[in-house]
């Protein structure tokens, strides 16, 4: 319903059993679904969700129908608007922060776009860490993840304090748009990261890491279309929800 001056007006109507509505919004809850923290997934109602890819957090910056059109797409089991993944692409790319609202978004989106068109892929992206996915966005995602995290333990291994600024703040708008031309760059200036880790195992480990990873990465495209910068984004945030949870496994 929308308001209309002194009236209310019905946008849409939409018949159906309510088995038929339940099994709907219970898909919608799973397309969402993505590991979260230590194994908590807070909820993500729809308002919430467009908050999370609303410039400035500014509700009153989103295209008017978004919030009804969603809604009518999960009604009807069909996918999201497109502007529902522009819109959190943008945000990223603008905030430079991949955040757990728009991780799930981002997810559902290419999940729902790809059933779609293939009913028999029920799922392509997995609620948590793939390492079996070798689509080159989700891969150079992992790939980025990694180079941070390399990154951040050169400062924090003794004790010391994250730093100010990580590559992510630098380059996550390049790296996930245009590969080609950071990522040369990105590579060379982990070398010098690895060699400051005084952990031995640490850093074998992370060479391993490297290794599987790139192993999936014959070269580095010149450009990623947006389902795929989508994807850049979920492995990005699968690797690091790993990197977290190991880290307090081990504490």
């Amino acid at each position: 319903l929308s308001p209309n001056s002194a009236r209310i007006s019905v946008r849409f109507w939409h018949v159906a059993t309510v088995k038929d509505m339940g099994r709907r919004f219970k898909q919608h809850v799973d397309d969402l679904t993505i590991t979260h923290g230590v194994n908590t997934n807070p909820a993500l109602h729809v308002t919430r969700l467009l908050h999370a890819i609303a410039p400035l957090e500014d509700d009153d910056k989103l295209p008017p129908n978004l919030g009804g059109d969603m809604v009518r797409a999960i009604l009807e089991g069909l996918p999201y608007p497109q502007t529902l993944l522009q819109a959190a692409i943008r945000r990223i790319r603008a905030e430079h922060d991949v955040s757990y609202p728009r991780a799930a978004l981002i997810k559902a989106c290419i999940n729902r776009s790809t059933r779609f068109k293939n009913p028999e892929i029920k799922e392509e992206l997995k609620m948590s860490l793939d390492n079996n996915n070798e689509n080159i966005g989700y891969r150079l995602g992992r790939l980025f993840a990694t180079l941070e995290r390399i990154q951040i333990r050169k400062f924090t291994q003794k004790g010391g304090k994250e730093p100010n600024s990580t590559i992510r703040d630098r380059y996550y708008g390049s790296a996930s748009g245009t590969p080609i031309t950071v990522f040369g760059t990105l590579i060379r200036l982990s070398k010098h990261h690895l060699a400051s880790l005084e952990n031995v195992g640490e850093r074998i480990n992370f060479e391993k890491l490297l290794g599987e990873i790139m192993c999936g990465i014959n070269d580095f495209p010149s450009h990623l279309q947006l389902d795929d910068q989508g994807r850049f984004a979920i492995g990005y945030y699968h690797q690091m929800q790993d990197f977290f949870t190991k880290k307090n496994d081990n504490q």
